[in-house]
């Protein structure tokens, strides 16, 4: 039997120095891990492509689909260097920042970023070192600001700024992102995460150099890319709240309102989310979190996410499998309380409009009236399962994806477990044979149990999500190869009838049972 998680809930863990080699990659996954990152703000590019080779090496040997994500620097502001090393600030004094590349001193701050100078402007924030020193712009120069420190004593060799009032004339991607990113994409791998996106153009500029060979993961760092959160949602392909940067451009009480909101946004328009960032900080260093930690981590499965990301408690941590492992038990134990449903239920986005939205809810509906052990999915872009996982349905889906890069992205989804079936298919017969067949291989369905299945007519054609057919479980029909008669179920109108104009109009089977 093929190995399937006991939770609906993924993992994401980031790899490296720590969790780079071929076995802790594998242990890694054992413990829980669903979708591997790759932080190009560290490492290089011959290492990167290393760890990947490692990653489709143990998926051909566990047989499962694995996906990955490769996260882009972005834009990352740095200050200059200082001639001891560091300086020592004192709130109430005023202090410059230029664009002089000879290193600072008490008195002044080198900023290698003219354009960001250009942008500011008097009564502008500028937050140093994650937040730790902050100062305020009361005077501006040509080429120059000075500006009167409100916080921090210290302040040490390239530290980075951020700016959270102003919309920076910079691009999200880097010369060092671009080339990042045609590495990646000539690595194969399903996602490309955007760092510092501050406007839908930043996405629909990635969007054109990627040509579709990977879809593209937004994360929300920049209080600007909140403006615009519905629009950055409709343009990505999933979300990841990055709030180690909105803690620093955001004031903290309003991170958990905000991560709750993005999830409702993602969930409501179908794009998988990612709640990332500090979930299990304390354990780079302990081999258990703290009580808060294991609440936040929850807090996002109750929230209703997708995924939850571990980042340097797995790429540098002393207990990577460990804090995997945490994640995975509070995972199951979130999912196992009563409670957990009915919040899940009650934040059900409202039904959307279109065929598939129709199919997919009454796919639902029907599978638990007749108490079904499983929805099935067939998909080639994806789209059938997405619409399936925006549900957040108590039945497991079984994602079918005839391509293999369609099935490691759906990795990330909720609830699905993905099967890569290559093996085309033609008819309703083969249809409910193929799908019966994987729902008793992978431990889902026995004998005598009802399943839902969901498909799109034409077969292999996106986005055509029309198709609801109920099955009950066939010893003969889950162990058999598809027969000659199948072929005689075929996907032909059940009648035509003559629109006012007199032309034919098709009509498809949206409703199949079969028991």
């Amino acid at each position: 039997m093929v190995s399937k998680r006991e939770r609906a809930t993924k993992i994401v863990a980031t790899l490296g120095p720590a969790s780079s080699s071929p076995e802790m990659i594998k242990a890694l996954y054992e413990a829980g891990v669903d979708v591997f990152r790759l932080n190009f703000s560290h490492g290089t590019q011959e290492n990167h492509g290393r760890v990947l080779g490692a990653v489709r090496a143990l998926e051909k040997e566990v047989g499962r689909p694995i996906g990955v994500l490769a996260d882009l620097q972005g834009p990352k502001l740095r200050l200059g260097r200082f001639v001891d090393g560091f300086i020592n600030l004192t709130a109430g004094t005023t202090i410059r920042f230029d664009t002089d590349t000879a290193p600072g001193d008490e008195k002044r701050v080198p900023i290698p970023h003219p354009e960001i100078l250009e942008a500011l402007h008097e009564g502008s924030t500028v937050l140093l070192d994650d937040g730790k020193v902050r100062v305020r712009v009361v005077k501006k120069g040509n080429g120059y600001i000075e500006a009167e420190v409100i916080a921090g004593n210290k302040l040490s060799n390239n530290k980075g700024f951020n700016v959270p009032d102003v919309l920076l004339p910079v691009s999200a991607l880097t010369d060092k992102d671009r080339s990042d990113l045609f590495f990646a994409l000539d690595l194969g791998v399903e996602w490309i995460a955007l760092s510092f996106v501050q406007r839908p153009e930043d996405v629909i500029e990635a969007k054109e150099l990627i040509q579709g060979r990977a879809q593209v993961n937004l994360k929300l760092e920049k209080p600007q890319a909140v403006e615009h959160l519905t629009r950055l949602t409709e343009l990505s392909d999933s979300i990841m709240v990055a709030r180690g940067d909105l803690g620093v451009e955001l004031s903290l009480p309003e991170i958990p309102a905000l991560q709750k909101r993005v999830i409702r946004e993602s969930r409501r328009l179908g794009k998988p989310v990612i709640v990332a960032t500090q979930m299990l900080e304390s354990m780079i260093s302990a081999p258990v979190p703290t009580r808060a930690e294991v609440s936040d981590v929850a807090t996002a499965v109750y929230d209703g996410a997708d995924a939850v990301m571990l980042s340097a408690e797995s790429a540098a941590g002393q207990y990577p499998v460990e804090a995997v492992a945490m994640m995975d038990q509070i995972i199951k134990q979130v999912e196992r309380d009563p409670g957990y449903r009915a919040i899940i239920e009650s934040q059900r986005p409202d039904a959307g409009h279109s065929v598939a939205d129709a199919v997919t809810q009454a796919a639902y509906q029907a599978a638990l009236s007749i108490d079904a052990a499983a929805i099935v999915t067939y998909t080639l872009s994806g789209t059938t399962t997405l619409h399936a996982a925006r549900e957040r349905p108590r039945i497991p889906i079984v994602g079918i994806a005839s391509q293999l890069s369609t099935a490691r992205r759906l990795v990330m989804s909720y609830g699905v477990h993905v099967v890569h079936a290559p093996e085309e298919i033609h008819t309703f017969g083969e249809m409910a044979t193929k799908a019966t067949q994987v729902t008793v291989e992978h431990g889902f369905a026995k004998e005598g149990d009802k399943i839902a299945i969901t498909a799109g007519v034409p077969f292999a054609t996106p986005g055509t999500t029309n198709v609801l057919r109920l099955v009950t479980v066939d010893k003969s029909m889950a162990t058999r190869k598809p027969r000659p008669e199948d072929k005689t179920d075929t996907l032909r109108p059940r009648a035509a009838a003559k629109s006012a104009g007199g032309a034919a109009v098709r009509s498809m089977p949206v409703a199949d049972k079969a028991d």
